[in-house]
């Protein structure tokens, strides 16, 4: 067997292997959803002595969403004398100081916060970290400065937190709110909500296991304090701090039904950058804990945190050099005479990938299978610039040796909420 055959039917295992995985986090994920629409029936049905509340949202130039953000939090069906709306003026240089100043005057639960002049515009850890100090509140909850959640999201989140002395926090759903607006949107949309079907309820009923998101989550104030607030030099600063709560030994339960809506990239350009962020700032969470994984508390941790290792790159090397295997043959410049189905075996996997992501979003009753000809579009496209992604990243990490600096993602104008 030569050396290309060899590579060749590595690449074929690793393939089939992580597809197959996630395939089991979609059934996990489904099994997931059902059990959560009991749970939210008994959630209705009880009654709840809520703790005091400070939602602490970061707001650097955000004029464009602010306002509808904090009619939203002001409609949350929570106890008015136990909620406060904490919103962070991060050095915005347009009109969001003036907008939250106009809210603040009608409603004694919005609270506006300025960060200290000079340390404005430093990210989203920083404008967290000083916020915190601000709060006397017994729970904190993050959004961001683009989130409609529905009404009922923080009741849901903060019923689930106090039943269960396990949980040091608790998240909850993020759906596209302009996922109608053109093609790149719509296969974002198909994106997030598998990724949350798979990774997040799939990953919680498999392994108890799931990862703070940017927004829609709560935690104890005491919690954050404890591990003394948020890793300022994380670019995704809510990966980091998920690891450090499991590591002290409380837990992260993912709430489908408590829901809300943000805004997503509508153009490529800033989709790139927002993406390159994420990818930087995973590598940054990896090389922090890799050292640290043979010594969690948590073992169920190790493992998760081995996957992600393996599907940010041992998958995505393994599907840069299939791309490659495939056009050279195609052309005639290579030949793998290795024996073997190995033709049905590449379409059964596309085929695997196809069915995990419809089931992944057969949860959400307006995702329906007239996503299937989106998600066959989206492997060959969407899917693959993934790779540019990953490249990029790497040279402005290991190459270019940018440091980390925060780049807010650029919000568009509002549309209305389906």
């Amino acid at each position: 067997m030569t050396i290309l055959e060899i590579v060749f039917l590595i690449i074929v295992i690793l393939i089939w292997f992580m597809i197959g995985y996630q395939f089991i986090f979609s059934i996990y994920g489904y099994i997931n959803f059902i059990k959560s629409m009991k749970e939210r029936k008994m959630v209705d049905k009880q009654s709840y002595d809520f703790p005091t509340c400070t939602i602490l949202i970061p707001a650097h130039n955000e004029e464009k969403v602010i306002a509808n953000t904090i009619e939203a939090m002001l409609n949350l069906v929570y106890p008015k004398d136990k909620l406060k709306i904490m919103v962070i003026n991060d050095g915005s240089k347009d009109a969001t100081k003036e907008i939250i100043e106009s809210y603040a005057a009608k409603d004694d639960r919005v609270i506006l916060y300025d960060v200290p002049k000079g340390q404005g515009g430093k990210g989203k850890s920083r404008a967290l970290n000083l916020g915190v100090k601000q709060v006397t509140s017994e729970i904190i909850a993050i959004y961001d400065a683009d989130n409609t959640p529905d009404p009922m999201a923080l009741h849901y989140l903060v019923a689930n937190l106090i039943s269960n002395k396990e949980l040091g926090a608790v998240i909850g759903k993020f759906r596209t709110v302009n996922k109608d607006r053109n093609l790149l949107t719509r296969f974002i949309n198909i994106e997030t909500l598998s990724f949350q079907s798979m990774l997040q309820a799939g990953r919680w009923q498999m392994h108890n296991i799931a990862t703070l998101p940017g927004t829609n989550f709560i935690m104890w104030r005491w919690l954050i304090e404890k591990l003394e607030g948020w890793d300022e030099e994380a670019l995704t600063e809510d990966s980091e701090l998920s690891i450090r709560i499991y590591e002290l030994g409380y837990k992260i339960k993912f709430i489908p039904y408590a829901i809300t809506y943000e805004q997503e990239p509508e153009t490529w350009k800033v989709w790139i950058k927002q993406r390159v962020r994420w990818v930087r700032g995973n590598n940054y969470v990896i090389a922090k804990f890799f050292k640290l994984i043979p010594h969690f508390v948590n073992k169920r941790l190790r493992f998760d945190l081995l996957y992600t290792l393996a599907l940010y790159y041992i998958f995505f090397v393994a599907i840069i050099v299939s791309d490659i295997l495939f056009i050279l043959s195609l052309f005639g410049v290579i030949s793998i005479p290795l024996p073997g189905p190995y033709s049905v075996v590449w379409i059964t996997a596309f085929v695997l990938f196809l069915f995990e992501i419809m089931l992944a979003i057969s949860f959400d009753k307006e995702d329906n299978w007239k996503n299937f000809g989106l998600i066959f579009i989206m492997y060959f496209t969407y899917c693959q610039l993934w790779i540019f992604v990953m490249f990029r990243a790497f040279y402005l990490d290991k190459i270019k040796k940018e440091g980390n600096i925060w780049d807010k993602t650029v919000r568009f104008d509002v549309p209305p909420k389906v």
